[in-house]
């Protein structure tokens, strides 16, 4: 859903100002921790354009650790940012079509890291 008191062409416009991360700026073994309203989730980037997601919805289901797309980013609506991986404000779109509840905040540990 569209936030109350806006219009798509606005938030479009503005979409570039949330904290987000593209899924250009991404290599294959950086992780990137998604906190969103309801759940955590932890996303390994692969080379093949897959991802392997643990927590949340997934934990839930049995389903950890789990190979999957990305579809993008949205607010929640049928209008989707599909070159971003996490943005706040935003909701995940994963390609089984779960929609996760708002990112609050998102983190990225680079491969290699020794967090």
């Amino acid at each position: 859903m569209i936030p109350y008191g806006y219009n798509l062409s606005t938030l479009v416009e503005h979409s570039d100002r949330l904290k987000q991360v593209r899924k250009s700026e991404l290599q294959s073994g950086d992780c990137v921790l998604v906190k969103t309203h309801n759940s955590v989730y932890q996303i390994l980037v692969n080379k093949d354009g897959t991802y392997v997601v643990s927590g949340g919805w997934f934990d839930r289901k049995g389903l950890s650790p789990t190979t999957i797309t990305i579809a993008g980013c949205s607010w929640g609506g049928s209008a989707i940012k599909v070159d971003i991986v996490a943005a706040c404000g935003l909701r995940l779109e994963f390609g089984n079509r779960l929609i996760t509840s708002p990112i609050q905040k998102i983190f990225v540990l680079p491969r290699g890291s020794d967090n």
